[in-house]
Protein backbone atom coordinates (compact mmCIF):
# COMPACT_ATOMS: atom_id res chain seq x y z
CA UNK A 1 0.00 0.00 0.00
CA UNK A 2 1.18 3.28 -0.37
CA UNK A 3 2.82 5.19 2.36
CA UNK A 4 0.85 7.95 2.02
CA UNK A 5 -2.52 7.16 2.22
CA UNK A 6 -4.87 4.29 3.60
CA UNK A 7 -7.14 4.29 0.89
CA UNK A 8 -6.72 1.31 -1.31
CA UNK A 9 -6.52 1.35 -5.02
CA UNK A 10 -7.03 -1.70 -6.75
CA UNK A 11 -5.91 -1.51 -10.49
CA UNK A 12 -7.81 -3.87 -12.67
CA UNK A 13 -5.68 -5.48 -15.82
CA UNK A 14 -5.27 -8.06 -18.25
CA UNK A 15 -1.59 -7.68 -19.20
CA UNK A 16 1.79 -7.62 -18.29
CA UNK A 17 1.87 -3.89 -19.61
CA UNK A 18 -0.71 -2.76 -18.06
CA UNK A 19 0.39 -4.47 -14.68
CA UNK A 20 3.53 -2.56 -14.85
CA UNK A 21 1.70 0.18 -16.05
CA UNK A 22 -0.41 0.49 -12.93
CA UNK A 23 2.01 -0.02 -9.98
CA UNK A 24 4.29 2.53 -11.38
CA UNK A 25 1.24 4.98 -11.96
CA UNK A 26 0.79 3.69 -7.76
CA UNK A 27 -2.02 1.09 -7.51
CA UNK A 28 -1.20 -0.45 -4.20
CA UNK A 29 -3.41 -4.22 -5.57
CA UNK A 30 -3.85 -5.91 -8.70
CA UNK A 31 -6.96 -7.65 -10.00
CA UNK A 32 -6.15 -9.99 -12.49
CA UNK A 33 -7.94 -10.58 -15.57
CA UNK A 34 -8.30 -12.27 -19.22
CA UNK A 35 -9.92 -10.15 -22.16
CA UNK A 36 -10.93 -7.37 -20.09
CA UNK A 37 -11.92 -5.12 -23.07
CA UNK A 38 -14.42 -7.62 -24.05
CA UNK A 39 -17.52 -8.41 -21.55
CA UNK A 40 -15.65 -7.10 -18.14
CA UNK A 41 -12.81 -9.99 -17.96
CA UNK A 42 -12.71 -13.54 -17.78
CA UNK A 43 -10.32 -15.94 -15.64
CA UNK A 44 -6.50 -15.18 -16.79
CA UNK A 45 -4.54 -17.91 -18.68
CA UNK A 46 -1.21 -19.16 -15.64
CA UNK A 47 1.51 -18.13 -17.96
CA UNK A 48 -0.45 -14.52 -17.84
CA UNK A 49 -0.35 -14.93 -13.60
CA UNK A 50 2.97 -15.97 -13.36
CA UNK A 51 4.44 -13.04 -16.18
CA UNK A 52 2.83 -10.67 -14.08
CA UNK A 53 3.88 -11.94 -10.39
CA UNK A 54 7.60 -11.93 -12.07
CA UNK A 55 7.05 -8.13 -13.18
CA UNK A 56 5.74 -6.81 -10.10
CA UNK A 57 6.86 -8.80 -7.69
CA UNK A 58 5.48 -7.78 -3.87
CA UNK A 59 2.13 -6.45 -5.30
CA UNK A 60 -1.26 -7.96 -4.01
CA UNK A 61 -2.88 -9.66 -7.10
CA UNK A 62 -6.61 -10.99 -7.29
CA UNK A 63 -7.57 -13.25 -9.70
CA UNK A 64 -10.86 -13.52 -11.37
CA UNK A 65 -12.41 -16.70 -11.36
CA UNK A 66 -15.09 -16.31 -14.83
CA UNK A 67 -14.91 -19.06 -17.02
CA UNK A 68 -16.72 -17.02 -20.05
CA UNK A 69 -18.17 -13.27 -20.69
CA UNK A 70 -22.09 -13.26 -20.24
CA UNK A 71 -24.28 -13.66 -17.34
CA UNK A 72 -23.35 -14.66 -13.96
CA UNK A 73 -25.85 -18.18 -14.25
CA UNK A 74 -23.28 -20.72 -14.75
CA UNK A 75 -24.03 -24.77 -15.80
CA UNK A 76 -22.97 -27.72 -13.61
CA UNK A 77 -19.97 -27.63 -15.99
CA UNK A 78 -18.73 -24.33 -15.88
CA UNK A 79 -19.24 -24.26 -12.16
CA UNK A 80 -16.86 -27.37 -11.98
CA UNK A 81 -14.39 -25.26 -14.49
CA UNK A 82 -14.28 -22.58 -11.54
CA UNK A 83 -13.69 -25.00 -8.34
CA UNK A 84 -10.84 -26.86 -10.80
CA UNK A 85 -9.36 -23.06 -11.29
CA UNK A 86 -9.09 -22.40 -7.48
CA UNK A 87 -7.30 -25.78 -6.44
CA UNK A 88 -4.48 -24.16 -9.72
CA UNK A 89 -4.62 -20.81 -8.36
CA UNK A 90 -4.16 -21.90 -4.64
CA UNK A 91 -0.37 -22.89 -5.65
CA UNK A 92 0.69 -19.67 -6.88
CA UNK A 93 0.90 -17.54 -4.13
CA UNK A 94 -1.78 -14.89 -5.21
CA UNK A 95 -3.74 -12.90 -2.34
CA UNK A 96 -7.33 -14.20 -3.81
CA UNK A 97 -9.80 -14.65 -6.10
CA UNK A 98 -12.84 -12.63 -7.55
CA UNK A 99 -16.11 -14.49 -8.37
CA UNK A 100 -19.55 -14.37 -8.18
CA UNK A 101 -22.80 -16.60 -9.14
CA UNK A 102 -26.54 -15.69 -9.28
CA UNK A 103 -29.41 -17.83 -9.62
CA UNK A 104 -31.96 -17.41 -12.74
CA UNK A 105 -33.97 -14.78 -10.70
CA UNK A 106 -31.43 -12.36 -9.42
CA UNK A 107 -30.22 -13.79 -6.56
CA UNK A 108 -26.90 -14.75 -4.83
CA UNK A 109 -26.71 -18.58 -5.77
CA UNK A 110 -25.67 -19.30 -2.03
CA UNK A 111 -25.30 -22.62 -1.99
CA UNK A 112 -22.52 -22.45 -4.87
CA UNK A 113 -21.08 -18.91 -3.20
CA UNK A 114 -20.09 -21.68 -0.52
CA UNK A 115 -19.27 -23.97 -1.68
CA UNK A 116 -16.91 -21.66 -3.78
CA UNK A 117 -15.86 -19.74 -0.55
CA UNK A 118 -14.82 -23.04 1.30
CA UNK A 119 -12.47 -24.47 -1.33
CA UNK A 120 -10.96 -20.90 -1.73
CA UNK A 121 -10.12 -20.88 1.64
CA UNK A 122 -7.66 -19.26 2.99
CA UNK A 123 -7.26 -16.62 0.41
CA UNK A 124 -9.17 -13.45 0.30
CA UNK A 125 -12.07 -13.56 -1.47
CA UNK A 126 -14.07 -10.55 -3.53
CA UNK A 127 -17.68 -11.38 -4.59
CA UNK A 128 -17.89 -9.00 -8.09
CA UNK A 129 -20.15 -6.88 -10.06
CA UNK A 130 -22.84 -9.87 -10.16
CA UNK A 131 -24.04 -8.03 -7.19
CA UNK A 132 -25.34 -4.61 -9.12
CA UNK A 133 -27.14 -7.42 -10.97
CA UNK A 134 -29.18 -8.81 -8.14
CA UNK A 135 -32.88 -7.85 -7.84
CA UNK A 136 -32.90 -6.74 -4.31
CA UNK A 137 -29.38 -5.03 -3.69
CA UNK A 138 -30.08 -4.49 -0.03
CA UNK A 139 -31.35 -8.94 0.51
CA UNK A 140 -27.74 -9.42 -1.82
CA UNK A 141 -25.42 -7.76 0.70
CA UNK A 142 -26.92 -8.91 3.68
CA UNK A 143 -26.80 -12.69 2.09
CA UNK A 144 -23.07 -12.11 1.41
CA UNK A 145 -22.58 -10.52 4.63
CA UNK A 146 -24.10 -13.99 5.71
CA UNK A 147 -21.17 -15.81 4.04
CA UNK A 148 -17.59 -16.75 6.46
CA UNK A 149 -14.75 -15.77 4.36
CA UNK A 150 -15.95 -13.10 1.76
CA UNK A 151 -13.27 -10.56 2.24
CA UNK A 152 -15.02 -7.39 0.23
CA UNK A 153 -17.72 -7.07 -2.19
CA UNK A 154 -17.03 -5.08 -5.33
CA UNK A 155 -19.91 -2.35 -6.26
CA UNK A 156 -20.84 0.10 -8.43
CA UNK A 157 -24.32 0.70 -6.28
CA UNK A 158 -26.37 -1.26 -9.24
CA UNK A 159 -25.71 1.75 -12.07
CA UNK A 160 -23.29 1.69 -14.52
CA UNK A 161 -20.86 4.54 -12.80
CA UNK A 162 -20.08 4.77 -8.68
CA UNK A 163 -20.77 8.83 -10.05
CA UNK A 164 -23.92 8.03 -9.81
CA UNK A 165 -24.81 6.95 -6.44
CA UNK A 166 -26.52 10.26 -4.99
CA UNK A 167 -29.30 9.08 -7.09
CA UNK A 168 -30.07 6.09 -5.86
CA UNK A 169 -31.25 6.34 -2.40
CA UNK A 170 -32.10 2.94 -1.45
CA UNK A 171 -29.10 1.71 -2.66
CA UNK A 172 -27.56 4.38 -0.53
CA UNK A 173 -29.17 3.52 2.30
CA UNK A 174 -28.44 -0.23 1.97
CA UNK A 175 -24.68 0.66 1.33
CA UNK A 176 -24.78 2.36 4.47
CA UNK A 177 -26.27 -0.19 6.63
CA UNK A 178 -24.00 -3.05 5.54
CA UNK A 179 -20.99 -0.43 6.16
CA UNK A 180 -22.42 -0.25 9.81
CA UNK A 181 -23.49 -3.61 10.57
CA UNK A 182 -20.14 -5.60 8.59
CA UNK A 183 -17.34 -3.49 9.40
CA UNK A 184 -15.29 -7.08 8.50
CA UNK A 185 -16.20 -7.11 4.72
CA UNK A 186 -14.78 -4.21 2.94
CA UNK A 187 -16.94 -2.54 0.05
CA UNK A 188 -14.84 -1.81 -2.88
CA UNK A 189 -16.03 0.69 -4.93
CA UNK A 190 -15.39 0.69 -8.92
CA UNK A 191 -16.75 1.44 -12.29
CA UNK A 192 -16.23 4.82 -13.71
CA UNK A 193 -13.64 6.07 -11.80
CA UNK A 194 -10.98 7.81 -13.46
CA UNK A 195 -8.98 11.15 -13.49
CA UNK A 196 -11.78 13.29 -13.95
CA UNK A 197 -14.29 11.44 -11.73
CA UNK A 198 -12.55 10.64 -8.88
CA UNK A 199 -12.68 13.44 -6.39
CA UNK A 200 -16.28 13.79 -7.08
CA UNK A 201 -16.21 9.83 -5.72
CA UNK A 202 -14.61 10.26 -2.88
CA UNK A 203 -16.39 13.21 -1.94
CA UNK A 204 -19.77 10.88 -2.13
CA UNK A 205 -18.36 7.95 -0.87
CA UNK A 206 -16.89 9.88 2.40
CA UNK A 207 -19.71 8.85 4.98
CA UNK A 208 -19.35 5.30 3.75
CA UNK A 209 -16.26 3.87 5.50
CA UNK A 210 -14.47 4.82 2.43
CA UNK A 211 -11.36 2.36 2.17
CA UNK A 212 -10.86 0.77 -1.53
CA UNK A 213 -11.40 1.85 -4.66
CA UNK A 214 -11.49 0.09 -8.15
CA UNK A 215 -10.55 1.04 -11.65
CA UNK A 216 -8.80 0.07 -14.78
CA UNK A 217 -7.13 3.35 -15.89
CA UNK A 218 -7.49 1.73 -19.55
CA UNK A 219 -8.36 2.82 -22.80
CA UNK A 220 -8.14 0.96 -26.74
CA UNK A 221 -4.69 1.98 -28.23
CA UNK A 222 -4.18 1.68 -31.77
CA UNK A 223 -1.86 -1.89 -32.39
CA UNK A 224 1.13 -2.45 -33.42
CA UNK A 225 -0.03 -4.43 -36.74
CA UNK A 226 0.75 -2.34 -40.22
CA UNK A 227 -1.02 -4.97 -42.21
CA UNK A 228 -4.84 -4.80 -42.27
CA UNK A 229 -6.66 -6.87 -43.70
CA UNK A 230 -10.35 -5.51 -44.97
CA UNK A 231 -13.07 -6.90 -43.00
CA UNK A 232 -10.35 -9.31 -41.37
CA UNK A 233 -9.96 -8.29 -37.89
CA UNK A 234 -10.33 -10.39 -34.63
CA UNK A 235 -10.73 -7.95 -31.88
CA UNK A 236 -13.38 -6.61 -29.90
CA UNK A 237 -16.37 -5.07 -32.17
CA UNK A 238 -15.37 -1.27 -33.28
CA UNK A 239 -11.55 -2.05 -32.02
CA UNK A 240 -10.52 -4.71 -34.08
CA UNK A 241 -7.13 -3.40 -34.22
CA UNK A 242 -6.87 -1.94 -30.91
CA UNK A 243 -4.99 -2.81 -27.58
CA UNK A 244 -6.62 -2.23 -24.10
CA UNK A 245 -3.91 -1.23 -21.92
CA UNK A 246 -3.72 0.91 -18.67
CA UNK A 247 -2.40 4.04 -18.41
CA UNK A 248 0.31 4.74 -15.22
CA UNK A 249 -0.60 8.74 -15.67
CA UNK A 250 -4.66 7.87 -15.13
CA UNK A 251 -3.32 5.59 -12.06
CA UNK A 252 -0.97 8.10 -11.45
CA UNK A 253 -3.66 10.85 -10.77
CA UNK A 254 -5.82 8.98 -9.02
CA UNK A 255 -3.10 8.16 -6.48
CA UNK A 256 -2.72 11.73 -6.09
CA UNK A 257 -6.04 12.67 -5.53
CA UNK A 258 -6.73 9.93 -3.23
CA UNK A 259 -3.75 11.22 -1.19
CA UNK A 260 -4.69 14.44 -1.26
CA UNK A 261 -8.25 13.39 -0.13
CA UNK A 262 -6.66 11.19 3.16
CA UNK A 263 -4.54 14.21 3.83
CA UNK A 264 -7.85 16.47 3.95
CA UNK A 265 -9.90 14.09 5.57
CA UNK A 266 -6.86 13.47 8.63
CA UNK A 267 -7.30 9.68 7.85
Amino acid sequence: MSSKSCLVIEACVDSVESAAAAVRGGADRLELCGNLGVGGGTTPSMGLLRAVQKAVPGTPIMVMVRPRIGDFVYSDSEFDVMLEEIEFFKLTGVAGLVFGVLTPDGEIDILRTKRFVKQAAPLQLTFHRAVDLTANYSLALNTLASVKGITRILTSGQSPSITRLHDLPQVKHAIADHCKKYPEQTLLFGSGINPDTVETVLASLANYDLREIHLTGAHWEDGGMRHRPEGMGMGAPGHAWDVWSTSQHAIRAVRSHADIWVQRAGR
